[in-house]
């Protein structure tokens, strides 16, 4: 049996006086979603900068397929942003983005047109996306580019951190649908970062719950949702609003 595409082990990241995360571990099997929840400043985006190398951790581990993760590793584990727009050049077109992104150093679109128009189509966008700017781009849309450019490495690993939290519920419906049947496709390996458990249940096949830096519950979603053991999960579960759709369980894309 193999073990976890991503293994977290005992991490502590202090930030002066303040332990931002204390003694934390997750793993994120091959082919698999782990979902992190919490609430604002419970550490959920710290662990991921840890991950990909932004954040130095005072003590603890991070394996990539049971090896420390090293800075030439890194480009095997891509993040998906919470703002795409700031994180997209806007004097770059999205088939220069993704040229970059397929070659750091030598990216030309003609020279990888096909894999441009394959990324695109992928996130369900057409081939003519290529030729235009972020701004012309809604915003559903140009987090669709995000994942598409998070994509162009074939990474091991997607950390898509708090991906929806900035649209509107129709478009992260759509967002999440693309998610979704990329995992299929794919065979996604992703931690999945979110305050809101709606959103998690849509994507993740696993939940672990952060609360003031800490794990305090960690089990397969049905389980979760289910029964709830810690009374902070099910502070978060009863923040859900009575009545509020939980996303639609097909793929459409």
């Amino acid at each position: 049996m193999t073990g976890p595409i991503l293994s977290v082990q005992g991490l502590n990241v202090v930030f002066g006086r303040q332990h931002v995360l204390r003694d934390v571990s997750v793993d994120v099997p091959a082919g698999r979603t782990l979902g992190l929840v919490g609430e604002s400043g419970s550490g959920k985006s710290t662990l991921a900068k840890a991950v990909v190398g932004l954040v130095r951790p005072a003590s603890g581990r991070i394996l990539l397929d049971g090896h420390d993760v090293s800075p030439k590793a890194r480009r095997r584990v891509q993040m998906i942003p919470q703002d795409p727009y700031a994180s997209l050049n806007p004097r770059m077109t999205v088939g220069q983005a993704l040229a970059e992104a397929i070659d750091p150093r030598r990216g030309s679109v003609r020279e990888h047109r096909h894999r441009i128009e394959e990324l695109l189509g992928t996130v369900a966008l057409d081939a003519s996306a290529a030729g235009r700017y972020p701004s012309e781009f809604s915003g559903g849309q140009r987090q669709r580019v995000a994942i598409a450019r998070a994509l162009a490495v074939e990474p091991d690993l997607i950390i898509a951190d708090e991906v929806t939290s900035a649209l509107d519920t129709s478009v992260q419906a759509e967002v999440l649908n693309v998610l979704r049947a990329l995992r299929a496709e794919l065979s996604l390996t992703m931690l999945f970062i979110s305050h809101d458990l709606a959103v998690v249940r849509h994507v993740c096949d696993q939940v672990a719950v952060l609360y003031r830096g800490e794990i305090v519950e960690n089990a397969s979603r049905e389980r979760l949702f289910a029964r709830p053991e810690h009374d902070y999960t099910r502070l978060l579960l009863d923040s859900v609003p009575d009545g509020r759709p939980l996303m639609a369980d097909r793929t459409d894309r």
